[in-house]
């Protein structure tokens, strides 16, 4: 807020709204909300998505469960002019589409209900590209639930692995990923709901928002919009760093 010509009177508002909003809330809305445009809100939103980017806190323990989803829009549905571009930048995998790997640490006796999740941005998803991810977040002796997709198949022994085929089931017993599935679900409900279109190199922004209110979500609004409030000391973020894609892909 630094040098801002916008009062706290709509700062604060701001922060309340994408902090308690279960889908989030888009620049157009925010806009007409606290009377600014919406180029204004959009960065405003930006710059209130950077506090809600919290330090992960040590490595995952207990049980925890690990899958992968890709986001971006289906390449039917994308301007003739962009449809080639992606096609012609496309390396194999999912089409236009961006990787996220997500770690989700079950609770209180290995409850679904009470857990948190942590995100991450993946070039491919290839046991290359998921194994640092996973060494770097997970405990030794952690036990991990993971789908049947081959990147798994050589977790090393220092993890208690077990596998749930979705082409047979999707939960045995305690064996399944379905708390990362339905956090899958919210994610792309407020992607494609709220905000439509996210361009790849800001969408590890809004993966930050969606963790938040995630993580955070057995708080009361009034605690979840005072931690946004708190977390704004010692992070900036201008303009132009905001709009060079060059420098944020």
């Amino acid at each position: 807020m630094e040098d801002s010509p916008l009062g706290l009177d709509k700062w604060l508002v701001a922060m309340w709204l994408i902090a308690n909003a279960k889908n989030g809330i888009s620049s157009y809305e925010l806009g007409r909300s606290i009377g600014v445009g919406q180029k204004t809100a959009w960065f405003m939103l930006h710059r209130i998505r950077l506090s809600m980017q919290a330090p992960d806190g040590g490595k995952m323990s207990g049980s925890v469960e690990i899958d992968e989803t890709f986001i971006g829009g289906k390449a039917r549905n994308m301007h003739p002019a962009k449809r080639q571009r992606v096609l012609s930048d496309s390396k194999g995998g999912s089409i236009g589409k961006v990787a996220v790997m997500g770690l989700l640490e079950r609770h209180s006796g290995g409850s679904v209900g009470n857990s948190t999740v942590r995100l991450r941005i993946v070039k491919r998803v290839r046991r290359d590209h998921l194994m640092p991810h996973i060494e770097a977040n997970i405990e030794p002796l952690t036990t991990v639930y993971t789908d049947a997709l081959p990147s798994y198949d050589k977790l090393p022994e220092e993890f208690i692995h077990h596998v749930i085929n979705h082409a047979e089931k999707y939960a045995e017993g305690q064996v399944h990923v379905n708390g990362l599935e339905n956090f899958w679900s919210l994610l792309k409900r407020t992607l494609r709901g709220t905000y439509v279109s996210v361009e790849p190199f800001h969408l590890f922004r809004y993966l930050d928002e969606q963790a938040f209110r995630f993580n955070n979500r057995r708080l009361s609004d009034a605690s979840r919009f005072v931690l946004t409030a708190a977390s704004v000391f010692g992070k900036r973020l201008t303009f132009n760093e905001l709009t060079n894609a060059d420098a944020t892909c």
